[in-house]
């Protein structure tokens, strides 16, 4: 159990999370309906080995917003569409009309809806309270607005915002790449996306390759900027962070995860517990790298 992708909101450190698993627990995940496209709500973030929705250690909160949808591909419904208007068309002589055409959509997709298969879904998050953090598993801005969501209609209010950066991570990144000292802890990866920032959309997307090369001196030179950079923390994490602070390829490295592999659990629950532990824990250390580096500023 380790987040793979961290899209960061803030809300005020002083929020009050002390309720959130009964609160949680008035919004569970049901069913979705035959007649329903999808369905929302929080399941169990250990699955069938716990029974709480909210698990925490320290001021670290582990919550999943689990989900299902319907899967009814918009090329199925156009096909049986247009079998069913020619089969009016033909018994009417008529073409259908607009209004006609839009009825039988409706009627098609009612009828189609209940024998569509339902895909099951799961978001993790991490709401770390002390910090004013919520880290959600997903890098789709769309997914985490989810999460949020669904944590505002549980709580009644939740005054989540995006990361907002004093300076222009797109500048930090350059000049990181550039050669300028990077906060203490971090050194380069191997993986970084340069971007022409006119409006010629030339990208260079470079894996595998050590940063420091005059290839890609080359390419500042010629001025183009960094817009995601692979880096790593203490030899412990190894990320990409993008212009938009969304932080992919999140991973905990054999500096971190070297004690669990050492520390025998029959314990399934115990496990997760102490990964989710780790993890908490490590992120914390990122994310107090970063704030001061990109001037973030906070929900408060």
């Amino acid at each position: 159990m380790f987040f793979r992708n961290l899209t960061l909101f803030r809300f005020p450190a002083a929020l009050d999370l002390t309720d959130l698993e009964s609160q949680l627990a008035a919004c569970t995940l049901k069913p979705v309906g035959p007649l329903e496209v999808s369905s929302r709500g929080f399941v169990t973030p250990m699955g069938p080995h716990g029974q709480a929705l909210c698990h925490a250690v320290g001021a670290a909160r582990w919550i999943t917003v689990g989900g299902e949808d319907r899967l009814l591909p918009g090329a199925v419904i156009n096909d049986q569409l247009q079998k069913k208007l020619a089969a009016l068309e033909q018994k009417e002589g008529r073409k259908p009309g607009g209004r006609t055409r839009k009825r039988v959509k409706e009627e098609l997709i009612a009828e189609l809806l209940p024998r569509a298969f339902v895909r099951p879904i799961r978001h993790d998050a991490l709401l770390d309270g002390e910090l004013g953090v919520i880290a959600i598993d997903t890098s789709s801005r769309k997914t985490a607005e989810t999460v949020i969501s669904e944590l505002r209609r549980a709580l009644g209010s939740f005054p989540a915002l995006p990361l907002n950066a004093g300076v222009a991570p797109r500048a930090i990144l350059t000049g990181w790449l550039a050669g300028d000292a990077l906060p203490e802890g971090l050194t380069l990866g191997d993986e970084c996306e340069l971007r022409d920032p006119a409006d010629s959309g030339a990208v260079v997307k470079v894996q595998r390759m050590a940063l420091e090369s005059e290839e890609i001196a080359k390419h500042l030179e010629a001025g183009k900027q960094c817009t995601r950079l692979a880096l790593v923390l203490d030899d412990h994490v190894s990320l990409v962070l993008g212009e938009d602070l969304v932080v992919r390829k999140f991973k905990l490295l054999d500096g971190a995860v070297d004690a669990l592999e050492h520390n025998d659990r029959d314990d399934i629950a115990a496990e997760l517990d102490a990964r989710f532990a780790l993890m908490a824990g490590e992120f914390r250390r990122l994310f107090a790298v970063l704030e001061p580096a990109f001037q973030l500023s906070r929900a408060d």
